[in-house]
């Protein structure tokens, strides 16, 4: 029942004082964090490599890079989410939380779009919100050409309940790449000045890589490129005009309500409140819907042909995942405005713990009138998809997609399917194939296992359970050395999902995960090894904790000065001199001042490379030498490991500060395990004891001393920082994560076998919750596993009389 435990505040000023004061971690894990955070922030004034003097946070400290964003002082949404989560955990081991709505407030300032950056949104047409033009897996089937017909695109069924909602039709998301310093020129609005600026790249095709994008501002006035701009490389009109667009990455925003939620929590858990951030975070939330809709709004399930494919009636073009994007655009003059979603889903990008936020934590709860519903069943939906794709070996698979190849075109007769969306084991692009870097694996499934861990989800736990054993099997210490797999290579097909395959012995038995590849690569590894501590801390996994811890301290030989790095040999980079597809008799200008035309190469393109202090070594790599080699220091990667370690310290993870082999925590009382603190050693030295048990310490750390940890209520109450009730007593409310009692003014977990224990119900239903301090019962009412007040009641300290008003 956390949504009421979060409407009704229950303090008293004798319970504050009496209560331990919050320990500040002080353990070498911490100390981890702390220093990463400030040398990544400049000791929290961004006054750093890191940042730019606008506050816009890098990809990375070089510049010479080039991955999903084509130079290293680009930014994207994934970085800013990043960010917020960096800010959240060095909350929790300073107590300053002020950095975390700082991060959001740039956030909002540098990646979504005011009103001044999206004219012409409410002149948006629900029934026919955007005009189709196909995808294709080949770049030179590109420009698109645009098919003026009705009937094609399907309704847009949450845009008026988004505008009544929020009363505005201005789309609340992040646009995904920024430009940080203004370094291709364009500026904003066109100004060519002004940083930072709205840019994009990738618009033509699961083909086009990295390597083969033509950047252009989002804002298109026509300043650069050919006669039309950009505009005629990526689709085809018979004619063009002056317009902006703009395309989230749904996982970046998911994981900045995650990331928010986590700093939500912790800070009240430190007294502090952030909730004018979580109504941010929900906000975002309610918007970030648009990724679970098919792009053209086509009915999911068995879409084969652009025209004969149903265009979608109110929620039938949901597929209820969290899709690789959606987009939204319109013209200068504001005269005309448009919406995408997007029918291909990774598994990497879902994130089933943000949907469980959005669905059942009241202060995260979005006002859109659906989105609880929507988010409650994609929270299912999602898991599903994750254990419809769980190869033999345990790990995961890419995808599935509502349109093949991206114009709804016929797949192969192997293909396999889930609700009618077909098996894709390189979703979206294939240059590099997507699922192949495991960082995929880390990203998705450090989502699912915290969800299992926060919340007892027994679907997310098979699904943890099963992926922990491939990380325990491709993840080595030796020594000092991180030996991990880096690379897949993917064959078969998932079997045909039904829903009731979910606890299925032999799933998926032709579909393997082949390891290609060992190495290091510190963020994914961070990211994976933070799956493993939560599913491990659930099951209480001595050994991947083990592991876990392990890694951690093996990956401190990588800290320099700037933070965490591994020197990488970058043989891509040989694509500089690749040519990027430009159709025959296609001319124009960059804002750098580079002729673009047919036969043109990235470098070509992007002239200010050569101005980089790093070019040397690329340019004599295309000249026949070695790999060039450098040390990236990249912003996520640093918040993993921070994010990693904070972890370690918040629940005690390492007795003895950095240990290959930590050992195991001895007993002591469950309402001290409960509040995240380990257990001392054996023959510990009581030094404070209070309500909760008798508080040791050891290597500068509060630890539990004495006591089994036995646990007589549900562990799904006591994971979520709850005390067991102390004795039987009413039982005010029944939920899926148990019976709820009351000791103290605080909620509590009644005692798991009632009649043993001589515990009772009240009798009161499951639509009242008594109201301590008064006979009177404000009434609730349930819907959807979600509670909606009737009778607004909170119960507040006057004076130490707590009463209901």
């Amino acid at each position: 029942m956390p949504s009421i435990r979060s409407a009704l505040t229950i303090l008293s000023a004798a319970a504050v004082m009496a209560a331990p004061m919050k320990k500040r971690a002080s353990d070498e894990y911490a100390q981890r964090v702390i220093d990463t955070y400030n040398a990544v922030t400049g000791n929290g004034s961004y006054n750093s490599d890191y940042f730019s003097p606008e506050n816009v946070p890098y990809h990375s400290i070089e510049t010479m890079m080039v991955e999903a964003p084509d130079y290293g002082h680009e930014s994207v949404s994934e970085t800013y989410s990043f960010w917020v989560w960096l800010e959240a955990i060095n909350g929790k081991m300073t107590g300053d939380y002020k950095g975390v709505e700082t991060a959001w407030s740039f956030l909002e300032k540098h990646l979504i779009p005011n009103s001044k950056n999206q004219p012409g949104m409410s002149r948006y047409n629900t029934s026919s919100p955007a005009t189709y033009a196909p995808e294709d897996d080949d770049i030179t089937n590109y420009p698109a050409r645009l098919v003026f017909q009705d009937g094609i695109v399907g309704e847009d069924p949450i845009a008026k309940e988004l505008q009544q909602a929020y009363g505005t039709w201005d789309i609340y998301a992040m646009h995904w790449i920024i430009d940080g310093d203004n370094w291709y020129g364009y500026g904003q609005n066109g100004d060519g000045t002004s940083k930072p600026s709205f840019i994009n790249t990738f618009q033509r095709g699961a083909s086009e890589s990295a390597w083969k994008t033509v950047p252009h501002p989002c804002w298109e006035e026509m300043k650069w490129g050919g006669r039309n701009g950009f505009l005629d490389l990526f689709t085809g009109d018979n004619s063009y005009s002056k317009q902006w667009r703009y395309t989230a990455a749904p996982d970046a925003d998911s994981r900045a309500i995650q990331a928010a939620y986590f700093a939500y929590i912790w800070a009240k858990e430190d007294g502090q409140n952030l909730s004018s951030l979580a109504s941010k975070a929900a906000k975002l939330g309610d918007y970030l819907r648009y990724a679970q809709y098919d792009k053209y709004f086509k009915k999911i399930g068995n879409c084969i042909g652009y025209q004969q494919c149903q265009a979608g009636r109110g929620k039938n073009s949901a597929h209820y995942l969290i899709s690789w994007y959606f987009s939204w655009g319109g013209g200068l003059q504001g005269d005309w405005s448009w919406r995408i979603g997007s029918s291909h889903t990774h598994t990497g990008y879902q994130n089933p713990l943000a949907a469980w936020i959005l669905s059942t934590q009241s202060a995260f709860k979005p006002k859109g009138s659906t989105a609880v519903k929507d988010w409650t069943t994609s929270l299912d939906r999602q898991l599903e998809l994750f254990r419809w794709l769980q190869a033999a070996e345990g790990c995961i698979a890419g995808g599935a997609t509502n349109s093949w190849q991206g114009h709804y075109a016929q797949p192969p007769s192997e293909i396999t399917s889930f609700y009618g969306m077909y098996y894709d084991w390189q979703p979206v692009y294939h240059d590099p194939p997507s699922n192949n870097w495991t960082g995929m694996q880390g990203w998705g499934m450090e989502r699912v296992c915290s969800l299992y861990y926060l919340s007892g989800n027994e679907k997310a736990g098979k699904v943890c359970q099963e992926w922990a054993k491939w990380v325990k099997n491709n993840v080595r210490v030796n020594g000092s050395e991180i030996v991990h797999a880096t690379n897949f290579e993917w064959s078969g097909n998932p079997d045909e999902w039904k829903a009731s395959n979910f606890n299925k012995s032999g799933l998926n038995a032709s579909l393997h995960g082949a390891v290609s590849s060992e190495g290091i690569d510190l963020g994914s590894i961070a990211s994976i090894i933070k799956g493993l501590m939560w599913v491990s801390m659930k099951d209480n996994d001595q050994e991947g904790i083990d592991l876990s811890v392990q890694v951690m301290d093996a990956i401190e030989q990588y800290k320099d000065q700037y933070g965490y790095g591994v020197e990488e040999a970058r043989e891509d980079y040989i694509k500089f001199n690749e040519e990027v597809y430009i159709p025959s008799g296609w001319t124009g200008k960059n804002a750098q001042g580079a002729n673009i035309r047919n036969g043109v190469k990235f470098i070509d393109i992007r002239p200010k490379y050569k101005e980089d202090p790093d070019w040397a070594q690329v340019e004599n790599f295309l000249n026949g030498g070695e790999a060039p080699r450098f040390t990236y220091h990249r912003f996520w990667a640093q918040t993993e490991i921070a994010v990693a370690n904070g972890l370690i310290s918040i629940y005690g993870l390492s007795n003895g500060g950095s240990t290959i082999s930590p050992s195991k925590p001895g007993k002591c009382s469950a309402s001290i395990t409960a509040q995240g603190y380990k257990c001392c050693s054996a023959n510990c030295e009581v030094v404070y004891t209070d309500n909760d048990g008798d508080w040791g310490v050891e290597n500068n750390e509060w630890c539990g001393c004495g006591g089994a940890p036995t646990e007589t209520c549900s562990s799904s109450i006591t994971a979520q920082g709850y005390k067991c009730c102390s004795s039987c007593g009413t039982v005010y409310y029944t939920d899926g994560d148990g019976d709820w009692g009351v000791e103290n003014g605080n909620w509590c977990g009644m005692p798991t076998n009632l009649f043993d224990k001589g515990c009772y119900s009240n009798g009161i239903s499951a639509s009242r919750v008594k109201c301590l301090g008064r006979e009177e019962d404000p009434e609730f009412l349930f819907s959807d596993s979600s509670i909606q007040t009737l009778i607004s009641s909170e119960i507040s300290n006057l004076g130490g009389e707590v009463r209901c008003l």
